[in-house]
């Protein structure tokens, strides 16, 4: 069981991570407590003993938590919790929150970045400019860029992104349908907004499917051959949830047939894609690498968030913000 939280001068804060620059940022605060921050796995390995808090994502694994004899308290950095053992955590009395919301302007952002370019054919735009290609205009009617006004956006899983996403589709006069586990507490503007249940019914009226849930047993390949059949062969799907979300063979096999006009894909089921991935050559795909929520705000907003629940600490409060454990 862990001991009580230490005073500000005694707390030290561990920040690990490959490229985000936490202790950079941090720094700016003007802390009172002492903090560094690890690059690699193995650096973070052999300072872990030192952390009373440690805020972390892709450097996690459970293997640490025998080394972090006075860790009190782990923020994640990212909004995913599914890599950390719960219950474990729960048994050493170690503390969780996650950073959902810090990226909510930049993921909805970054979905509606996918619409337009792929709506417009700017991503054919830059793949023609590469080869020195002047398109010339096109007859059928088909093969040209489309304008949004009018088009129906479904949103699965209208949480903090979906519903900043709502927003900005109701900026370009679109209808919005979603689907909410509690559609009572939805705070987006939405035409209707149905339980999940519902999503069948409604995929076949979308011109964009939209997927900024969280991964769960429940939403693990919500997109599957059935879902990608029903939709309309002018359909785009936008993924910038967990790539597991989608049934990777049958996206690739609907994008090849051309049953789906494209995808906007920001996260895959192994990460970095794969160099042989057919995803790379598809003319109708906008590939990002998981870089939806990344912008030059996340680690400040991280650290909002660290501020707050070391205060919350300090006061000897028990509830933390975005608390997991």
């Amino acid at each position: 069981m862990s001991e009580a939280f230490p005073s500000v001068a005694d707390t030290t804060v561990h920040f690990a991570h490959v490229a985000y620059r936490m202790e950079d940022s941090y720094k700016s605060h003007s802390p009172k407590v002492n903090y560094f921050q690890t690059w690699s796995a193995d650096d973070t390995m052999n300072r872990i003993e030192e952390a009373d808090v440690f805020v972390v994502s892709g450097f996690w694994e459970n293997s640490l938590l025998d080394r972090a004899k006075n860790l009190k308290y782990i923020q994640s950095i990212g909004a995913g919790y599914d890599q950390f053992p719960l219950n474990e955590l729960k048994k050493r009395g170690i503390r969780l929150a996650n950073a959902a919301g810090v990226n909510q302007n930049a993921v909805a952002e970054h979905a509606m970045s996918m619409i337009l370019g792929l709506n417009r054919h700017i991503h054919t735009g830059r793949d023609n400019q590469s080869c020195n290609t002047w398109r010339g205009m096109l007859g059928d009617l088909s093969k040209r860029e489309d304008e949004l006004i009018g088009k129906t956006m479904l949103i699965v899983g209208m949480g903090a992104i979906g519903s900043r996403l709502a927003r900005f589709a109701k900026a370009f006069d679109m209808k919005v349908i979603a689907t909410k586990r509690d559609p009572s507490t939805v705070q987006g503007p939405a035409a209707e907004v149905f339980t999940p249940d519902k999503l069948g019914d409604l995929i076949p009226q979308a011109d964009f499917v939209v997927l900024t849930c969280p991964l769960t047993p429940e939403t693990t390949n919500i997109i599957d051959s059935y879902a990608l059949a029903s939709m309309k062969q002018t359909t785009y799907l936008i993924n910038v949830a967990r790539g597991q979300c989608v049934d990777e063979p049958a996206l690739a096999e609907a994008l090849k047939s051309g049953a789906i006009a494209g995808a906007g894909i920001d996260h895959f089921w192994n990460e970095p894609l794969e160099d042989d991935s057919e995803f790379w050559g598809m003319t109708n795909v906008i590939i990002t690498p998981h870089t939806g929520g990344e912008t030059r705000l996340y680690e400040e907003r991280v650290i909002d968030i660290l501020d707050d629940n070391l205060e919350r600490f300090w006061r000897g409060e028990t509830e933390l913000r975005n608390q997991i454990v």
